[in-house]
């Protein structure tokens, strides 16, 4: 019952109060409720963790214990324990993980990152020392009682918690108060807080803590003026009668503490009832009213109490409190003189009973009841009180009770308003309905006595009923309806005692049914959070997890449960305990959470096993307890009582049980009345499950909150935990079960900042700096961590782990923070001895110059002249002119100093003199060739009108689908808003349907208690109605028995004679029947002889029939012994070659590989052969233009000779990386090579071991087929024996029953075994699966590189793959034939077995003669029946002893759950390194992709350096430079090259981690292996003493030596079979070896065409590359193209016919010439405008060159901006050359005309306008880099100062320029020369452009070749894997037969085992038909003492028998 050593808010000031003290300061309440984060962040106590590797360990004193892992030892591990160092031994299965210090004092437990129940227990213990009682658990708030008082319950913690949400605060009881408060005024939704706990945790204290925080919160505003002081101080001021809401509902708990607590052995105020308060709150959250409603009152406290307990305080505050004239008028007397009061006046510590009655009384009249209501009910607390002392005696000669003394009954009667004289005839003899007539009955002492407690018990049973209702109708408010309400369940949790009686039953079932509600809530809640966080999750309702377990209680039918069992027992008669528990273990004895008691000695009669664990109930009087009987005499006595408050209380007299009913169940009278009653009284039972359906109902319909009281210990002690008792409450409580629901979830959330802040430390380089969201920021480190998947999830506020992932985390940062610690010790001490030393080191140069200038002084201090130098040299003036000269020095330094800084400024102006000079002649030059820009402009003009064309139709397009769009997106709008609409409307009507809904429910309540009223008035007036019936059919039954008796006294006379004359009749008949049976007697000893006789031979067959199963018992455990050797060897077999495979298939891959690198370099020689060729044919062609333009100046052939010794130091590098690849390429083929001979080798040893373990099958199932025939024969035989021995039969299968539950349990250890196994075979597959997809993207990058490989080297890959695929096919075919042949070695066995069969029926035959040789006697069977007695002792003993070994396999079948918990945990560590390779072999392809892009930008750099000496050698000083950077970047790449090969090396190194992986999860298979063998070995130990006897050994050794025989010829023709593969095998590997030697050679025959190779190689993976992304884009471009080459045929053919024109007007346009020129000066002014913006550019250049070759720091950075600055410079050359052109092209044109000449000039500047605006986009595109911005941004600032310089020096230059444009006029010959060099290029672009087609064209081929290729490829590795797929199914369907067949013959040797135990004890015999539907053969051995009449029966039943075919089921 519900219980509390908290202190009571009114009146019991113990716990959880606040005292004065506190409220003055004194305490600082903090202290309780906040965590110290310092202590729990300390650095030591996490290094200490992690250096120790600390874990739990179980401990008898403290629960659990702290230890350190030392040593690993198997199935055991060596710790030493961290409290006092000693060592000690512990099975791995009892360790617990601990959780790191970070979560120490956690408030919410669902945080920790271990959930166990040592880590729970630990957060538990240490927050409860620090004095934190609450601690949250997911849904549950845990409190454990501290036994003193705390401060935490003020106005100010109230108003502290209130309006906070739960995180936000520390735990608190009005945290969770707050929370149910706020729920219901946000959700409208309404709330109910369960605490539940054992007597004394606290309940009722904290249900007072509830209710005060709501009336505090939630009171009106009247009420809060009066609660400025606390609601419930310890002594209230007095108050008017009629008192306020809130007032009333705090002061209803002192009335029901007083009806209903107690002082019990662990609580001084302990609840004896349970209660379910319900607040009901207005719309603005204010309370207007409440209801209580009870449970379980314990009533039987009233009449008796244990040893220093207490009954109801009522009883003493009475007795101690009234006043004399109260008690006259109660009858009052002392407190020793009551029975009832079994141990008379126990004081309680702190409490004045007398106090609290005024109290009490107090709280009465606030609840406005009156002086009369008050007045009556102490009276009948006085009654109840008065029953006890009513003493009855036995009289002398009968059993009769009496009653001596009647003054107590007098005193009764006048309290209660009865009758003494009636009362005491009621009760000593009440009437009782026998049939139709009553009958006054006297009663025992003992039943007197039972009536009377009976009746106490029920009078304060209904006075506490009324007093609720009572107090229910003070607190309730009509006036005001509730909108919603929050219930408080205060009711007593889980219990188990040594032995639990019906009460305990009804409490844990109200627990099952509660924790199935938190259960569910939990689920739905988890959904929530993960919908919310959008979380993929598989949801499970755990709350079916309970429902079993509650069915078996309260089931109606289909079993009925335990409850219906028990009302359908009350209605039988003759029913008893005994008989109840009969019909339960018949209905109920198959229920999965039903056990029968484990001994025949226990005392308990069966046990439910519920969520909290097996529960044992003993069912002494559960039946009167259901019944509640009472004396109804005395009933309706009371229900007529003068006293209006008593009668009331007796109302419903008509429904209780009466004596009428215990009659009948005590005896064989049983009357029609009680079923006349059937409909009218229901049980308790009933009544209490209709209760708890009513409040689960309205709980299902609140949102719940949960919270769990804890009692710490026994003592009362404060700061004291007992670990073992707070443990057994976790687990009554539902703690640990809603952990394990946790577990299965993901348990540990953190928010993003958090797991940022704590964890960045791991992933240093993942985030980039600056800002960036937490999501993404904690998606980056997860990656980087690379974590499996599956351990995590990401949300949309957290992230979300599994249990144990932040503790792996935890240890990593320790680990990481170590590091970082130690590398930063290690340098500071490097510093400070660095320092330390050099210190020393000065120290000892300047003591060796203090020794030399001492020893000096020694020599010279006694030397005269020494003396007289230093008196003389301080009066000589010598000294004075060496400073002198000195300073002379110093200034004739100073002026050579400037001297040579002006020689080196002149040197330095006259070298920038000069290359002025050269800039200026470079710049005239370069004037040329920009006449000839100006008309290549014209052209880009018209192709950038094209574009602006095409441009503004996409923007039309584009504009009018924008257009569409709005409209569409208008027409949505308009639809979203009616939508709007319509959803407020639907809200509307919500909340009208709401309203009503509330009302109608409000109505129905009302409703049904009107219904109720009228029903119990209907009810009355039929109980009248019947009443008076019953009186009219007795007047009537009166009548007519009279008029009865008148006629049947006259036939009575009638009567006589005639029976007189039947009576001589009857002798008569009489005699002769004697005679008769005198004869059947005779015959029927006759026929018990003959079956003395036949028992007799039966009993010779079965000792026969022994001896055979002996000798069968000793061959099976042979063969059982040999099938586990073999099973061992396979399983090692196949681990073996699983990987054996593995290494094939990668050694396969690789090979593939190489073949494909082979190939791809072949033709990569034949294209860079022929670029050779077209190169060589280019540099001829370049050269002779060189000799045709250029003068050939010395400096240019210089420039030539550096370029051609360049270009051979370029070429010697390539030749010796490809000789290095080349070496490294040999170096892999020798390694694959020996790799592969290693794997065949391996291969032939696993096909040798499986071809053996497969004949080791087949003999194994040979011999089980043999022995279960054998068997079968033996049943068949002795079926007709079977009906004699039913009695035994029901005996040993209860015997059996739990064996066989044994071994169900070993059974599913054994599933669970090979369920591990197949998850062990599925990460192999996933572990290939990975290494399948590793071939497919080396295969995928391989096909890109080989796309343009010619179709005969394609063919020769199909026939390789067709024969490799041949070669699997021939495999499967001998693996066919192999099978075909054990398919006829099987059929060989079976004609063995038939033959043996047909010798064992000849011996069966000899049996039976034998048997009907031999006669047996009945002193033998008397003999047997004493034997078989002994042996049924021996059994139980033995069961007893199976009962121990079947806890030993549930714990070890435990210990095996965990280790699959912990294999699961390392499968995701295994998937995590599987996902880790994967993530690697990505690195090591993008690796290989930039190293492939920096190859290619050095080969485009290189291209561009050839093409800027070709076309610019004037500029060769600066490229030189270039040159030399270039050169130097490609030793960086070279170095980074072979940085890259290492990795890869090291990447192919780790590949082999993998297969060592597999292995040790080999490993760990194996010793799951070891261990289930142990367990085998185990039982095998229990069954040791059945082994078989001596004489069979001769028989099974023959058969052994014939079974070896035909294993050794099976192993004979295997051994060759492998033998031929293996040949086969030797000849593949052999010719793969001639294909690696031809390979070898034609690689050494290509090394001397390779000296190009890699740079044709990068040239042509830059085409791939191109071609792939352009594959797409490529027809349009070639379109495009195609429309500008028309464009350009057009604009040439304009330009011939323009050019004739030209030269026809040119003689009218020279006399125009003059007035033109005017416009030619203008247009050289734009010229020389134009030429300062590029010169600009030029100096930028050239001083940015000159910049980054100073500068080596930067150069590595800056090499990329060098580049885009030489292109910029490029693309200015190309516009100025376009520029002279168009210059020249104009001077023509103004010659001819001038309007041509405006016209040019309009054109001229409209492309000066474009070229400005393509320089603005390509700057743009600049700018997108924002690095080299800045960079650029810097340059440009350092440079400023200089240009301003060099500007004012090249506008001098361009006057020079501007006088040479005069000359430039002659040279307009040169302009013809360069338009037909220009139609000479529009030729070759031409060319190009069609070569361009053409290449386009070969590689779509090419490509539809290689996507053809690689789809058949595809299809031939799916055909392969299903064939893979098919080998693994058949492997798969083996192991099952082989297990199948362990199944069969394990199941065999259990049966045999059992019959040769019982046959050697002489007991029965049983095959269990379990697999082939045997028979049991039970013989018994008892005596056979037939009586006559046994006799017939079994004469009858003979013949019957053996018609009968089949037995009866029996229980399994």
């Amino acid at each position: 019952m519900e219980s509390s050593i908290f202190t009571r808010a009114v009146r019991w000031p113990v716990v959880f109060q606040h005292s004065k003290m506190a409220q003055r300061g004194q305490d600082d309440p903090e202290r309780y409720l906040f965590v110290d984060r310092a202590v729990v962040y300390n650095p030591a106590t996490q290094a200490d963790w992690t250096a120790k590797k600390l874990v739990w360990v179980p401990s008898e004193r403290h629960g659990f214990e702290a230890a350190s892992i030392r040593e690993e030892r198997g199935d055991e591990v060596l710790v030493e324990l961290a409290e006092n160092g000693k060592r000690a031994v512990v099975g791995k299965d009892d360790i617990q993980k601990m959780n790191p210090p970070k979560f120490s004092k956690v408030e919410d437990m669902a945080e920790l990152t271990c959930l166990n129940e040592a880590s729970v227990l630990h957060n538990l213990k240490e927050r409860y020392y620090s004095g934190l009682i609450y601690t949250y658990s997911g849904l549950f708030c845990v409190v454990i009682n501290p036994y003193k008082n705390l401060p935490i319950y003020s106005e100010n913690i109230i108003e502290m918690y209130r309006g906070k949400k739960r995180h936000e605060m520390p735990p608190h009881i009005y945290a969770i108060s707050e929370t149910a408060y706020r729920c219901m005024l946000q959700d409208r939704e309404d709330q109910s807080i369960l605490c539940t706990g054992e007597s004394g945790a606290g309940k009722t204290e904290n249900t007072k803590k509830v209710i005060q925080y709501l009336a505090h919160v939630a009171s009106s505003h009247k009420g809060r003026k009066d609660h400025n002081i606390p609601p419930d101080s310890p002594k209230p001021k007095p108050v008017k009668l009629q008192g306020e809401l809130e007032r009333q509902l705090l002061q209803a708990n002192p009335i029901l503490e007083s009806f209903g607590n107690a002082k019990t052995v662990k609580n001084d105020n302990s609840s004896r009832f349970g209660k379910f308060i319900r607040i009901n709150f207005d719309v603005t959250g204010y309370i207007v009213g409440a209801n209580i409603e009870t449970y379980l009152l314990e009533k039987s406290r009233a009449i008796r109490q244990a040893k220093d307990e207490r009954t109801f305080h009522v009883f003493y505050q009475l007795l101690a409190g009234a006043g004399e004239h109260l008690k006259s008028d109660l009858l009052l007397e002392g407190f020793n003189s009551y029975r009832f009061l079994s141990n008379g006046n126990i004081p309680i510590p702190g409490q004045q009973d007398k106090d609290n009655f005024q109290e009490t009384m107090e709280a009465m009249h606030i609840m406005s009841f009156s002086h009369e209501e008050i007045l009556a009910m102490l009276k009948v607390v006085s009654s109840v009180l008065q029953f006890g002392n009513i003493v009855f005696k036995k009289e002398r000669n009968t059993d009769q009770a009496s009653m001596p003394e009647n003054t107590a009954a007098q005193k009764l009667c006048h309290l209660l308003g009865m009758n003494v004289m009636e009362f005491t005839r009621a009760i000593l003899t009440p009437r009782i309905k026998v049939g139709r007539d009553y009958v006054q009955k006297a009663q025992t002492k003992e039943q007197a006595d039972f009536a009377v407690e009976a009746l106490a018990k029920a009078t304060y049973e209904r006075l506490f009923r009324w007093l609720v209702h009572r107090i229910n109708k003070a607190l309730d408010r009509t006036k005001r309806q509730g909108a919603s309400f929050i219930g408080i369940l205060d009711i007593a949790g889980f219990e188990i005692f040594e032995l639990n009686s019906f009460e305990q039953l009804c409490i844990n079932y109200t627990n099952e049914k509660l924790q199935q509600l938190f259960n569910h809530t939990m689920f739905i809640l988890e959904q929530e959070e993960y919908q919310r966080e959008g979380i993929e999750w598989s949801f499970i309702d755990f709350g079916l997890d309970l429902q079993p377990c509650i069915d078996l209680i309260e089931r109606p039918t289909n079993p009925p449960g335990i409850l219906a069992l028990l009302d359908e027992e009350c209605w039988f008669p003759k029913a008893t305990d005994k008989s109840f528990v009969e019909k339960v273990v018949q209905e109920l004895g198959t229920h999965p959470k039903f056990q029968k008691p484990r001994q025949l000695k226990d005392k308990a009669d069966f046990c439910i096993i519920h969520y909290a664990g097996r529960v044992d109930y003993k069912a002494d009087e559960w039946l009167m307890k259901n019944m509640d009987p009472l004396n109804d005499n005395v009933a309706t006595l009371l229900h007529q009582s003068t006293d209006k408050f008593v009668a009331e209380l007796w109302k419903d007299v008509d429904r209780i049980v009466g004596l009428d009913q215990v009659a009948g169940m005590n005896e064989t009278t049983f009357g029609s009345a009680y079923k006349t009653k059937k409909g009218m009284f229901r049980t308790v039972g009933q009544l209490y499950k209709e209760s708890l359906t009513k409040l689960m109902a309205t709980l299902r319909n609140t949102n719940p909150n949960f919270v769990r009281c804890i009692i710490p210990n026994h003592e009362k002690r404060a700061g004291k935990l007992d670990p073992h008792l707070v443990l057994d409450q976790l687990r009554c409580n539902g703690v640990l079960e809603g952990i394990r629901i946790c577990r299965q979830g993901f348990p540990n959330r953190i928010v993003f900042q958090e797991f940022r802040q704590r964890y960045e430390i791991l992933t240093p380089n993942a985030i980039p700096k600056g800002f960036m969201d937490g999501k993404q920021a904690c998606e980056r480190m997860i990656q980087a961590l690379e974590l499996d998947p599956n351990l995590f999830r990401i949300g949309q506020s957290k992230i979300f782990f599994r249990a144990g992932v932040l503790a792996h985390l935890e240890e990593e940062r320790d680990l990481k923070i170590t590091d970082i610690i130690i590398y930063f010790q290690a340098m500071c001490r490097g510093y400070l001895a660095r320092k330390a030393f050099a210190k020393k080191q000065q120290q000892l140069s300047a003591l060796k110059v203090l020794q030399r200038n001492c020893a000096a002084y020694l020599k010279l201090r006694h030397w005269q002249w020494w003396r007289l130098f230093t008196k003389v040299k301080p009066l000589l003036q010598v000294t004075r002119q060496e400073e002198e000269l000195q300073a002379k020095d110093e200034e004739l330094s100073k002026v050579k100093e400037k001297q040579t800084k002006v020689e080196s400024e002149l040197a330095e102006m006259e070298r920038k003199h000069q290359q002025l000079l050269e800039e200026k002649n470079i710049l005239a030059e370069q004037l040329q060739a920009e006449t000839e820009l100006c008309a290549e402009a014209e052209e880009m003009r018209a192709r950038l009108a094209a574009k602006k064309q095409e441009l503004e139709e996409i923007l039309h397009d584009l504009e009018a689908r924008v257009e569409e769009e709005e409209e569409r997106n208008q027409t949505l709008q308009n639809e979203k808003k009616k939508m709007q609409s319509h959803i407020q409307d639907l809200e509307e009507q919500l909340d009208e349907e709401e309203g009503a809904r509330q009302k109608l429910q409000l109505e129905k309540v009302t409703a049904e208690a009107k219904i109720k009223k009228m029903e119990e008035d209907i009810l009355l007036l039929e109980d009248q109605n019947s009443k008076f019936l019953k009186e009219k059919k007795l007047l009537d039954d009166r009548v007519a028995e009279i008029t009865t008796q008148l006629a049947e006294e006259e036939e009575k006379a009638k009567n006589l004679g005639k029976i007189k004359n039947k009576q001589e009749v009857m002798i008569v008949d009489l005699e002769e029947r004697l005679k008769k049976e005198e004869k059947t007697r005779q015959e029927l000893e006759k026929a018990k002889r003959k079956l003395d006789s036949e028992t007799s031979d039966l009993q010779d067959q079965i000792a026969e029939l022994q001896a055979q199963i002996d000798e069968l018992k000793t061959q099976l455990a042979k063969k059982e012994e040999e099938l586990q050797a073999a099973q061992t060897r396979n399983d090692e077999e196949v681990a073996q070659k699983n990987n054996a495979l593995k290494q094939v298939r990668e050694l396969q891959a690789q090979l593939a590989e190489l073949q494909e690198d082979l190939e791809s370099e072949r033709l990569a020689r034949t294209k860079a052969e022929k670029l050779k060729r077209d190169l060589s044919e280019e540099l001829e062609a370049l050269k002779t233009e060189l000799e045709d333009t250029l003068d050939t100046t010395a400096a240019q052939q210089e420039l030539r000779t550096k370029r051609e010794q360049e270009v051979a130091e370029l070429k010697k590098a390539i030749d010796e990386e490809t000789r290095n690849h080349e070496s490294q390429i040999q170096d892999m083929r020798q390694r694959h090579s020996t790799a592969l001979e290693e794997l065949s080798e391996q291969l032939e040893q696993t096909k040798r071991f499986k071809s053996n373990l497969e004949k080791c099958k087949q003999s194994q199932e040979n011999t089980n087929r043999e022995l279960a025939n054998e068997v079968k024969g033996l049943q068949q035989v002795k079926v007709d024996l079977e009906h004699k021995r039913k009695k035994l039969e029901m005996q040993v299968q209860e015997l059996t029953a739990r064996v066989t539950e044994g071994e169900k349990s070993k059974s599913e250890l054994a599933d669970r075994s090979h369920k591990l196994q197949t998850e062990l075979d599925n990460v192999s597959t996933l572990l290939e699966d990975a290494e399948k997809k590793g071939i497919k993207l080396a295969k995928d990058v391989a096909s890109l590189e080989s796309q343009l490989q010619d179709t005969q080297e394609l063919l020769q890959e199909e026939t390789r793959q067709k024969l490799n695929l041949s070669s699997r096919v021939r495999q499967l075919e001998e693996e066919k034939n192999g099978l075909q042949e054990q398919q006829e070695e099987e059929e060989e066995a079976r004609r063995n077995l038939e033959k043996q069969l047909a010798t064992l029926q000849a011996q069966l035959v000899e049996t039976k003669k034998k048997l009907e040789d031999d006669v047996g006697t009945m002193e033998g069977l008397e003999e047997a029946k004493k034997k078989l007695q002994k042996d049924m002792e021996c059994t139980a003993q033995r069961l007893e002893e199976k009962a121990l070994a079947f806890d030993k396999l549930e714990k070890t079948k435990n210990r095996l759950q965990q280790e699959l918990d912990d294999l699961m945990v390392d499968l995701d560590h295994q998937r995590q390194i599987v996902s880790n390779l994967e993530k690697k072999q990505k690195k090591f392809d993008q690796m290989l992709a930039e190293e492939k892009n920096i190859s290619a930008r050095f080969a485009e750099e290189r291209d561009r350096a050839e093409a800027e000496a070709r076309e610019k050698e004037t500029k060769a000083l600066s490229l030189a430079r270039a040159l030399d950077e270039a050169l130097e970047a490609k030793e960086e790449l070279e170095r980074v090259n072979k940085q890259l090969r290492g990795e890869m090396e090291d990447l192919m190194s780790s590949k082999d981690d993998v297969g060592k992986n597999v292995h040790e999860l080999e490993k760990s298979k194996r010793g799951m292996e070891q261990q289930l063998e142990e367990m085998k070995t185990q039982l095998e130990e229990l069954e040791d003493e059945l082994q078989a006897t001596e004489d069979a050994k001769l028989r099974l050794e023959v058969n052994m030596q014939a079974m070896k025989a035909q294993f050794e010829r099976d192993l004979q023709a295997r051994d060759e079979q492998n033998e031929e593969k293996k040949r086969q095998l030797v000849k593949q590997v052999r010719e793969m070896e001639a294909e690696l030697e031809d390979e070898r050679k034609q690689r050494a025959l290509a090394i001397a065409a390779k000296k190009k190779m890699e740079m044709d190689l990068k040239d042509l993976e830059a085409q791939i590359e191109a071609a792939n992304k352009a594959r797409d884009e490529a027809i349009k471009q070639l379109r495009k193209l195609q429309a500008q080459m028309k464009d350009y045929q057009r604009e040439l053919e304009e330009a011939r016919a323009s050019r004739d024109e030209i030269f026809a007007q040119s003689k009218e346009n020279e006399k125009k010439l003059k007035s033109l020129e005017a416009e030619i000066l203008q247009l050289q002014e734009d010229l020389a405008a134009s030429e300062r913006a590029r010169r600009h550019a030029e100096q930028e250049r050239d001083e940015l060159a000159d910049e980054i070759s100073n500068s080596a720091s930067g150069k590595s950075a800056l090499l990329e901006e060098k580049r885009r600055l030489e292109a910029r410079i490029a693309q200015l050359e190309e516009e100025l050359e376009e520029e002279q052109s168009n210059m020249e092209l104009l001077n023509d044109r103004f010659r001819k005309t001038t309007m041509q000449v405006d016209g040019l000039t309009l054109e001229l500047s409209g492309e000066r306008s474009a070229a400005q605006k393509s320089e603005n986009a390509r700057q743009q595109l600049e700018r997108q880099n924002k690095e080299l911005k800045a960079k650029l941004q810097e340059l440009e600032g350092s440079v400023k100062s200089k240009f301003k310089a060099a500007i004012t020096a090249l506008e001098a230059k361009i006057i020079q320029l501007e006088e040479q444009l005069e000359q430039e006029a002659k040279e307009r010959a040169a302009a013809n020369k360069i338009v037909r060099r220009t139609e000479k290029k529009l030729k070759e672009v031409f060319m190009q452009v069609e070569d361009e087609r053409r290449h386009a064209d070969q590689y779509k081929e090419q490509m539809e070749k290689a996507n053809s290729r690689m789809k058949q490829l595809k299809r031939q590795l799916e055909e392969a894997e299903e064939e893979a797929q098919r080998a693994n199914a058949n492997r798969r369907k083996l192991q099952r037969e082989l297990e199948d067949a362990t199944e069969a013959s394990e199941g065999l040797s259990r049966e045999v085992n059992t019959l040769k135990s019982r046959l050697r004890r002489g007991g029965p015999i049983s095959f269990s038909s379990s697999r082939s539907g045997r028979r049991q053969l039970p013989v018994e051995g008892a005596s056979l003492e037939l009586s006559d009449d046994d006799g017939g029966g079994v004469s009858e039943s003979k013949p019957a028998e053996t018609n009968e075919t089949s037995p009866p089921p029996q229980p399994e």
